[in-house]
């Protein structure tokens, strides 16, 4: 009699190998894209809501890109850049002056890829982070 009640009591185990088969599949697939994923253009994010840059702050320094993908350093909007100069011209200017911010002023028309191509030179140059300007909407306080 002690027999048949062990025959007919259900059987309580777990089959953990299937789970195993998944988790390894899983581990391939994220030892694969992780390194894909740390590619891009180090920017450094606010922490808060931005404010306009105080008088008391260094002027910074502002590399512009205009609707056809030209590149220039300040208010100098009649000779373009090449990437070599651009970057040369950086790299001076912040050897002399490592803790001056470094702005990105993109035209809204401009191929996004320019942007990021810009910043990728900055970055080269030596700029420990880089801005994007923005303008406040129309009726914005």
């Amino acid at each position: 009699m002690a027999r048949e009640r062990n025959r007919n009591k259900p059987l309580a185990e777990i089959n953990v190998v299937p789970f195993i088969d998944v988790m390894l599949v899983m581990l391939v697939v994220f030892m694969i894209t992780a390194p894909l994923i740390n590619q891009g253009v180090q920017v450094d994010l606010p922490q808060a809501s931005a404010e306009p840059l105080t008088s008391e702050d260094q002027d910074p320094l502002i590399v512009s890109v205009d609707a056809n993908g030209n590149y220039y350093i300040g208010d100098d909007h009649a000779n373009p850049l090449d990437e070599e100069t651009l970057m040369t011209k950086v790299a001076v200017i912040l050897k002399y002056k490592p803790k001056k911010p470094v702005m990105v002023n993109g035209d809204t028309a401009v191929n996004y890829g320019k942007v990021v191509q810009v910043m990728t030179i900055l970055q080269a140059a030596g700029a420990p982070s880089v801005g994007l300007m923005t303008e406040s909407p129309p009726g914005a306080k």
